[in-house]
C-alpha cells in the first residue's frame, strides 16, 4: 500500500481521540446517550480542526451495532466500512462539486429508500457554504422534515454564507482553534510514536506555524521528518521552512525600539542575505511587538499569548523598559509599512523606509503632558529635573522676535503694540514654516526655509473667502491672531481655576469691545447696531446678545445678516457659536434654536475636512484658527466714523 500521510494516518476513528474541541465532544456524546440526536448537524471551524472527523465518528456511532454508542466500537461492519470509506449508507457529497440544483434533486431521490443494511441513512456534505441559492431552497422542505431513518451533516469553513432558513433547521456545533499547549503535546506524541526526536524549540515553531489547525501542523511535521530524519533540530525546521529566527526578530525590535538605525539595518542585511521573506518577517515582527504590548498591559500574559515560560519572561523584561504609547506607536507605524510592502515592487526599500520612521518615534510622549509642558513654558516656569522639556528634537522652542513698525508707539494689552510686526515660527519635522505680521507691516507670504536656511516666499490665496490655519506646538498661545489685531487669551492660571463655561463668558464679555471694532472695519451700520446691545452672554455653543428693545435687532435677525455676523464671530472668537438674540417681554427678534448658519457649517465641514485632517497628521500639527468670512477679501472702504483709530484692525488685504 502506497504510504499514508500523517494527516490520514493519525485521524482520529474515536472520540477519545479528538484533539480538543471537548465541550462539542461531550455534547455529541451526551446526545447519543440520551437518543438525542437531531437529525440535521452543522460543523464549523477553520481548516484542519476536525470538522469532517466528527461527522464521520458521528456517523459511525449512529450506526455502530453495539448502539447507538458513545464511542463506537471499531469492530463491527459499519463501523469498518466507514472507516474504509466503503460504506453505502454514508454519502459523502463535495458541495464545491455538486453544488447545483440538480444534485440535490438526485440526492432527495436516494434518500427515499431505507439503508441497505446500516441503521440509517446519512448524508454528509463538504463545503456545504459552495451550494447554490436554488440548490438550498430546494433543500430546506427536506431538512426540516427528514424521513425517519435519515441524517445530515454538514461541514463549512465560511458560516456566514450558509442561508438563515438552513442554519434555523441545524443544530451548530463551532470547532475553535486548537491552542498552542494541545498541537504541541499532540505533536510531540506522535513524533514518539514515528520514532523520531524532535528539539522542543523546533516543536514550538512547528506549532505556531500552524495557526490552531492539526492539519497544517501534520503537513509540516510531515514535510520536516522528510528533511531531517530521526533527529529534528531548530535550526533545520528555520532552514527547511524559511522562517526567521525568533532571537533576531527580538534583536532587531530591540534596536527599532532603542533607535539604533545601524543596528537595524545590519539585522536586516543578515535576514536579506538569508533568502528571508522580508514579509513573513514583518509579520513575525508584528507578532513580537504585539507580545510587547500584551506582557505590558497583562497581569498573566501566559494565557494570552501562545508562547513558552522562559520567552515570557523575557518580553516581559523588555517590554517594562517602554511606555505603552511608544509601543503602540511602533506597532502601528509598522502596521503601516506592512500595507505598503504586500504593493511595492521594491519590498526592502519600503521595509527601510518604515524602519527609518520607526526609529524617529523612539520615545512618544503623550498629548497632555506635551501641552502642560507648553503652558510651563508659556508661564516661563523652569521644567523640573526628570522632565523632558523637548521631547521631540524637531519640537524645540523659540524666542518670539518683535520689530516696531515705523511710526507706532501705542501699547496694547499685555504691554505689546497691536502694530508690531510679529513672526510665529512652527517648527516641523524637517521644515519650518513662518508667518508673517498683518500686511499693513509685512507682505502676507508665507516663506518656507529649508535645512540650509534659505528662504523661498509663498504667496498666500487671497481669492478663497475660507482659511484654515493649522499650527504646530511652538506658536505663541498667549496672543492669538484672530482678527487682524492682538487680543490676548485669559491667562494659563486663570483658566485652570475657573469652570470651563464661566471662563468663557468672561473671555466673551472681556473682549465684546474689540469684536465690534472689528465688526466696525467690515459691515458698520452691523456694529452701530452692536453698540446698542444691553450685554451679551454665552451658554455653551449659543451666543445671547440682549436688547432692551427690538429696534435695534430687527434687522440683524434677517438671515443675510445673520450669516454676515456668524462669519465675524465666528471668525474672531475662534469657537462654533450659534447666535440668539433676547428682548425682555418681546419674541420680535426670536431666532429658530435649531437653525444651522451656512458659515458654522463651513466652519465644521473645513475642520473635518479629510485633506486637513491628513495634513495634520502628516506634521503632527493641531487647528489653530478656522476663518470662513471674507477677511481676506479687499475691502477698500474705509470706515466713516472708526471707533478707535489706535486700535482699529488693518485690513487683511
Amino acid at each position: 500500500m502506497s504510504y499514508l500521510v500523517l494527516a490520514r494516518k493519525s485521524r482520529p476513528q474515536t472520540f477519545a481521540e479528538i484533539v480538543g474541541q471537548k465541550p462539542i465532544v461531550q455534547t455529541l456524546q451526551n446526545a447519543l446517550a440520551q437518543n438525542r440526536v437531531p437529525h440535521a448537524l452543522i460543523f464549523s471551524g477553520i481548516r484542519g480542526t476536525g470538522k469532517t472527523t466528527l461527522a464521520r465518528i458521528m456517523a459511525k456511532a449512529l450506526n455502530c451495532e453495539q448502539g447507538p454508542a458513545v464511542e463506537p466500537c471499531n469492530i463491527c461492519r459499519s463501523c469498518r466500512e466507514i472507516t474504509d470509506g466503503t460504506s453505502l449508507d454514508l454519502q459523502e457529497v463535495d458541495g464545491a462539486s455538486n453544488r447545483g440544483i440538480q444534485e440535490i434533486r438526485e440526492l432527495k431521490e436516494k434518500i427515499r429508500f431505507l439503508p441497505t443494511h446500516s441503521r440509517f441513512k446519512i448524508i454528509l456534505i463538504d463545503e456545504v457554504h459552495m451550494l447554490t441559492a436554488e440548490a438550498f431552497n430546494a433543500l430546506l422542505k427536506t431538512l426540516e422534515e427528514p424521513p425517519a431513518h435519515v441524517y445530515f451533516m454538514f461541514a463549512t469553513t465560511e458560516l456566514h454564507k450558509i442561508p438563515v432558513t438552513i442554519l434555523s433547521r441545524c443544530q451548530r456545533y463551532e470547532l475553535k482553534r486548537l491552542t498552542h499547549q494541545e498541537l504541541t503535546a499532540h505533536f510531540q506524541r506522535l513524533a514518539a510514536l514515528e520514532g523520531i526526536e524532535i528539539e522542543p524549540e523546533a516543536l514550538d515553531m512547528v506549532a505556531r506555524e500552524s495557526g490552531g489547525s492539526v492539519r497544517d501542523g501534520l503537513s509540516l511535521l510531515d514535510q520536516i521528518f522528510s528533511y531531517c530524519g530521526k533527529q529534528v533540530q531548530a535550526r533545520d525546521v528555520i532552514e527547511m521552512l524559511g522562517l526567521v529566527a525568533h532571537e533576531l526578530v527580538a534583536q532587531l525590535g530591540t534596536a527599532l525600539l532603542q533607535g539604533d538605525l545601524a543596528g537595524v539595518y545590519r539585522h536586516l542585511n543578515t535576514l536579506y542575505r538569508h533568502g528571508s521573506d522580508l514579509r513573513r518577517f514583518t509579520n513575525d515582527l508584528l507578532t513580537w511587538l504585539r507580545s510587547l504590548i500584551v506582557c505590558k498591559i497583562s497581569q498573566d500574559p501566559s494565557q494570552l499569548l501562545e508562547v513558552t515560560d522562559d520567552e515570557i519572561t523575557r518580553l516581559s523584561e523588555t517590554a517594562v523598559n517602554y511606555s505603552l504609547p511608544t509601543l503602540s506607536a511602533l506597532f502601528d507605524l509598522l502596521l503601516e509599512g506592512l500595507e505598503k510592502i504586500t504593493r511595492s515592487q521594491q519590498p526592502r526599500l519600503t521595509l527601510e523606509l518604515a524602519f527609518i520612521r520607526a526609529v524617529q518615534f523612539h520615545d512618544v510622549v503623550p498629548v497632555s503632558e506635551l501641552m502642560a509642558q507648553l503652558d510651563r513654558m508659556t508661564a516661563g516656569i523652569v521644567p523640573e529635573s526628570g522632565v523632558h522639556s523637548a521631547p521631540f528634537p524637531s519640537f524645540t522652542p523659540r524666542k518670539e522676535e518683535t520689530v516696531p513698525a515705523p511710526g507706532s508707539g501705542h501699547q496694547g494689552p499685555g504691554g505689546k503694540d497691536p502694530s508690531i510686526a510679529r513672526e510665529t515660527t512652527v517648527v516641523g519635522k524637517e521644515k519650518e514654516i513662518i508667518r508673517p505680521a498683518p500686511p499693513s507691516q509685512i507682505d502676507q507670504n508665507v516663506r518656507i526655509t529649508d535645512a540650509a536656511g534659505k528662504t523661498a516666499p509663498v504667496p498666500a490665496q487671497t481669492s478663497r473667502s475660507s482659511t484654515l490655519t493649522a499650527r504646530g506646538p511652538d506658536d505663541d498661545r498667549s496672543d492669538k491672531d484672530i482678527s487682524s489685531q492682538s487680543v490676548s487669551a485669559p491667562p494659563a492660571a486663570e483658566t485652570k481655576s475657573t469652570p470651563p463655561s464661566a471662563a468663557a463668558k468672561k473671555r466673551i464679555r472681556q473682549h465684546w469691545g474689540a469684536f465690534v471694532r472689528y465688526v466696525h472695519g467690515r459691515q458698520p451700520w452691523i456694529a452701530a447696531a452692536l453698540q446698542m446691545a444691553k450685554s451679551v452672554d454665552q451658554e455653551g455653543e449659543v451666543l445671547t446678545i440682549h436688547f432692551d428693545d427690538s429696534i435695534g435687532c430687527t434687522l440683524l435677525k434677517q438671515p443675510k445678516n445673520i450669516e454676515a455676523l456668524t462669519a465675524s464671530v465666528l471668525d474672531f472668537f475662534q469657537e462654533n457659536l450659534r447666535i440668539q438674540f433676547e428682548v425682555p417681554g418681546s419674541t420680535a427678534c426670536a431666532l429658530d434654536p435649531g437653525h444651522n448658519p451656512a458659515p458654522l457649517q463651513e466652519r465644521r465641514a473645513l475642520a473635518n475636512d479629510p485633506l486637513v485632517l491628513t495634513a495634520l497628521e502628516v506634521f503632527t500639527g493641531q487647528v489653530e484658527e478656522i476663518r470662513v468670512g471674507e477677511r481676506y477679501q479687499t475691502n477698500k472702504a474705509e470706515p466713516a466714523d472708526p471707533i478707535d483709530s489706535e486700535e482699529q484692525p488693518d485690513n487683511d488685504d
